[in-house]
Formats: C-alpha cells, sequence, structure tokens
C-alpha cells in the first residue's frame, strides 16, 4: 500500500522557518522523483518544488531562495525547508511523487500524493 504522511505543519509567525518532512513506503522510492505542492485557502493548487531521484533541485520561481527541498533515500524522506515565510504562504502543503523528471512540474501528473499538512503564517 502506497502512502505518503507528511508533518511539520502548524502556526508560524512572518518571518519564522517550519521544515515539512514527507515519509514514504509502498514503492520504490529512488526510482521517482519527488514534489510539494501547495493550495492556499480559496485557490488553486500551486507547484512549489521537486528534487530529481539523483538529488536535483527544481523550485517554482516565486519561491525560490526561501524554500528548501530535500531527500533522504535511506529513510524514504523528502523534505521542504520553509524560512523567512510569510502570511501568503499559509496553505495546505502536499507531498507527492512523479514517476519521471517532466512530470515533476505538473501536479495532475503525479502518481501518488499525501493527505497535506496545514501551514499558517500570522502575526
Amino acid at each position: 500500500q502506497v502512502q505518503l504522511v507528511e508533518s511539520g505543519g502548524g502556526l508560524a509567525q512572518p518571518g519564522g522557518s517550519l521544515r515539512l518532512s514527507c515519509a514514504a513506503s509502498g514503492f520504490t522510492f529512488s526510482s521517482y522523483a519527488m514534489s510539494w505542492a501547495r493550495q492556499a485557502p480559496g485557490k488553486g493548487l500551486e507547484w512549489v518544488s521537486g528534487i530529481y531521484s539523483g538529488g536535483t533541485t527544481v523550485y517554482a520561481d516565486s519561491l525560490k531562495g526561501r524554500f528548501i527541498i530535500s531527500r533522504d533515500s535511506a529513510k524514504n524522506t523528502v523534505f521542504l525547508q520553509l524560512n523567512n515565510l510569510k502570511p501568503e504562504d499559509t496553505a495546505v502543503y502536499y507531498c507527492a511523487a512523479a514517476q519521471t523528471m517532466a512530470m515533476v512540474r505538473s501536479p495532475p501528473l503525479y502518481s501518488y500524493w499525501g493527505q497535506g499538512t496545514q501551514v499558517t503564517v500570522s502575526a
């Protein structure tokens, strides 16, 4: 059974940081590119970042420099470090697995999804 379980969300102040984790099981983690996407209240799904099995990372242009994605293949876990958080970063953050590098930027093509973790940025 495939599972992607996110954790680490919560309430943060503007300028603060959070580290999201996503534990994967039930599929060959090393064969998939991993992505993070988010959905803010009342808005559509937005791709955030992706990391290929070899470690190459890609980011949405608007978020580059504040968010850092990484993966630990030994633990089948992908992380998203959120820095200098802004109120507009408030969203549900989803972890997902994509079969190919070309799919990383396209959430509708993802193979597996987590249930999401809420991030709220507020003073």
